[in-house]
């Protein structure tokens, strides 16, 4: 038989109670753990580091025009067709001339493009009528681009010369470039990747840490190419009555690079972990 305090409580009231010295228990048992400080993170080298390089270029596209205008009329008078036919056939007759002076200086005739016809009017001023105004007169004027292409930079001011002595209306400029862009962009990215581990080596060597795997890897700033651009003129009539010959200096080109690198630190003489965290980004 039980005690009559016991067999006087309900059952609903010993679940209860039950319950709550097990909370307790619990409570007491995990207080531990929840007041434990989570471990310190370890420790780390972040380095950035930029770096170049400079190459000479081995390419260059030269470009010029060649044009042809209608005469010019008054805007209330009509085209004459006849006049924009003869425009074209006198632009045909020097565009041939001009590739047939390019191919006796060596070049292949794949490096010689002679663009496609372009055709649009002009408005010009013409002479002062009764009134005193200057009367609008329009012509059509109709134009080809021309670009050449050298892989032989001796070439350059042979074909120049030999571009102006053919007429061209307008000589645009040389672009200086490289026939292998990424052989150079590669060694600009590899010089920065060299950069960044030189530096943190002396950094880890100087406060007595060594480093340990690489946990990132960035580019700060992706190696760009810009082709170096030259203006051209042509020769004074001085220079050339002199015979004196064209200089002309392709300079270098400049490949700019950028990386940002961290390393785990490690303790001398501590096995180095793996780490799951080891990010690149292109």
């Amino acid at each position: 038989m039980f005690p009559t305090s016991l067999r006087s409580q309900r059952p609903g009231a010993q679940l209860v109670r039950y319950s709550l010295l097990g909370g307790a228990l619990l409570a007491l048992l995990s207080a531990p753990f929840a007041h434990a400080s989570p471990p310190p993170p370890a420790p780390s080298l972040h380095v950035q580091a930029q770096s170049w390089v400079e190459v000479e270029p081995d390419k260059a596209t030269l470009s010029a025009r060649l044009w042809e205008n209608t005469p010019a009329l008054s805007t209330l008078e009509e085209s004459d067709s006849s006049a924009l036919s003869d425009a074209r056939e006198r632009l045909e007759s020097r565009a041939s001339e001009l590739i047939e002076q390019m191919e006796a200086t060596g070049l292949a005739r794949n490096a010689i493009n002679a663009g496609s016809l372009n055709v649009y009017p002009e408005y010009v001023q013409g002479q002062r009528n009764e009134d005193g105004e200057h009367e609008a007169l329009q012509r059509t004027r109709l134009e080809r681009p021309i670009t050449v292409e050298l892989t032989d930079l001796d070439q350059l001011s042979e074909v120049l010369d030999a571009l102006i002595a053919a007429g061209v209306n307008a000589l645009d400029g040389v672009q200086f470039d490289l026939q292998d862009r990424d052989s150079a962009t590669d060694e600009a990215l590899v010089k920065a990747l060299e950069k960044a581990q030189h530096k943190a080596n002396l950094m880890a060597d100087t406060l007595g840490a060594e480093l340990g795997h690489v946990q990132r890897i960035e580019e700060t700033q992706s190696p760009i190419f810009q082709p170096r651009m030259m203006a051209m003129r042509a020769e004074s009539d001085a220079a050339s009555q002199s015979g004196a010959a064209s200089d002309y200096s392709p300079g270098t080109i400049r490949i700019d690079a950028g990386v940002s690198i961290e390393w785990a630190l490690t303790a001398p003489d501590a096995p180095d972990r793996p780490n799951s965290d080891v990010a690149a980004q292109e």
